[in-house]
């Protein structure tokens, strides 16, 4: 008899443009991004990079907003060994762009619209899952 996780040990979230996920009983990849058309799994570090590495952006682009002009853009990128992600736009719409430097080698890209939704449900799953 297989034993079937609780419902609190999985969560996805997903809105137009995005999906996160996450999975406590999968095996080696708990975690997944995407969109509404791809996505790919992620091991518990790299999805601890990603919604650590999402959160620390946001924040940043926050912080340096009050420093730049209204139309000006901005890019900042952070990495770990598993992945490299960058945010690029203005503080409160950006794009973010993803490099898994992992075995597989994933890359990943969502749109302003995606990015804010997928940043805010990043914090939920990094709460949710315990990658504090």
């Amino acid at each position: 008899m297989t034993s079937v996780p609780q419902l609190t040990d999985r969560l996805i979230k997903r809105g137009d443009g995005w999906q996160i996920g996450w999975d406590a009983g999968a095996a080696e990849f708990c975690g997944l991004v995407g969109d509404n058309h791809w996505a790919f799994e992620l091991t518990r570090s790299e999805l601890g990079d990603f919604c650590r590495l999402v959160e620390q952006l946001a924040d940043t682009l926050q912080a340096i907003a009050t420093e730049l002009m209204a139309e000006e853009r901005i890019a900042c990128e952070a990495e770990t060994e598993t992945l490299w992600l960058e945010a690029e736009g203005f503080a409160d719409r950006y794009t973010l762009h993803l490099i898994l430097q992992t075995g597989r080698r994933c890359e990943a890209h969502w749109n302003e619209t995606a990015a804010r939704e997928l940043t805010t449900a990043a914090r939920t799953i990094r709460i949710f899952s315990g990658l504090l």
